[in-house]
């Protein structure tokens, strides 16, 4: 249950429902995150709702990536509803269900593609540390450019809000849906271990030092 209440179509005022409407005719298409809860102030919501829609969906990173990236992000905040609607657009997208199994269950992922590789390192390391190293920077500038490690550090920070906020607000999961990280520790820094590679995927992903040496 909520710890505050959630407006809904029968309660809103002029300008929550102005916000409301604009969210369900968008791509999100429902009205079940954070957004609930930043609907207390619509100012707020209203500039959330762009800023959001931007990340999720306007970025230059494949879908599959950013959502890897959320699904990272999700994961390691243990923010159940997060995990629950990214799931099924990483899956969508085409993420491999046996990376997404490995990091619902707490486990390394094993990659067969460096990208998403080099994403889940990337965001791993900036949400356990608040740092990414040299190598996995330049693993993602080299591949996406400025533009694309800049979209994407800005994603891990949109989402990390967006995990905060659900869980401090305790914003349910819908009605009939079991936690799906309920066999995960709380999150701590330990759920997150590192990427392992396949031979191939091990042979495309070295650092730009590597290749000059």
């Amino acid at each position: 249950m909520a710890r505050i209440p959630l407006p809904d179509e029968l309660t809103m005022t002029p300008e929550q429902r102005r916000v409301f409407d604009k969210v369900v005719s968008g791509p999100r298409g429902a009205l079940i995150g954070p957004l609930r809860a930043a609907l207390h102030r619509p100012e707020l919501a209203e500039v959330w709702e762009r800023f959001g829609a931007m990340l999720r969906y306007g970025t230059s990173l494949p879908t599959r990536l950013s959502e890897l990236a959320i699904l990272v992000t999700a994961r390691r905040w243990n923010s159940q509803l997060e995990w629950q609607v990214h799931a099924a657009a990483a899956r969508k997208a085409g993420l491999p269900e046996t990376v997404m199994e490995s990091l619902r269950v707490g486990a390394g992922p094993t990659f067969e593609d460096s990208e998403e590789a080099a994403i889940y390192e990337f965001t791993r390391e900036l949400q356990l540390t608040g740092e990414v190293s040299d190598d996995t920077y330049e693993l993602v500038h080299a591949r996406w450019g400025s533009v694309g490690v800049v979209e994407l550090t800005t994603l891990i920070g949109y989402y990390t809000l967006v995990s905060m906020t659900l869980n401090a607000h305790h914003i349910p999961l819908p009605d009939g849906v079991e936690p799906p990280l309920q066999d995960c520790t709380p999150a701590s820094g330990t759920d997150l271990p590192g990427a392992r590679l396949t031979d191939i995927a091990a042979s495309v992903m070295r650092p730009a030092s590597d290749e000059r040496a």
